[in-house]
């Protein structure tokens, strides 16, 4: 047997183990929490192990992803980033000031007068 065999019938029941383990405290995590904090709080029911895996991978796939592509923050960064280098500073000044308006940040353009 080559050495990468080995070393794969040795990974392969490890990485098992561990979603294994993953899955039983992040229900446990999960069942605990909701069960302590939502019924007391929102007065709902309590949930069982079993909901509460199904909550923790609910979430996973909502939140997470599945961990095939990068997180969304650098990428958002990487198309602007390549804009904002050709502006000019005037170009720069005058998108900051428009940003600030539409977020109400600043000083807004006057609009139609109401009559």
């Amino acid at each position: 047997m080559g050495r990468r065999l080995i070393k794969m019938l040795f990974i392969i029941p490890l990485a098992i183990l561990g979603m294994l383990l993953f899955v039983f405290v992040g229900g446990e995590i999960v069942l605990h929490l909701w069960n302590w904090l939502l019924p007391s709080l929102f007065g709902w029911h309590e949930i069982t192990f079993w909901q509460a895996v199904g909550l923790l991978a609910l979430c996973r796939v909502l939140f997470g992803g599945f961990g095939w592509h990068r997180p969304r923050r650098y990428s958002f960064r990487d198309r602007t980033g390549g804009r904002c280098s050709r502006l000019t500073p005037e170009e720069r000044e005058h998108f900051r000031q428009r940003m600030r308006e539409h977020f109400g940040f600043g000083p807004s353009a006057p609009g139609p007068e109401e009559h």
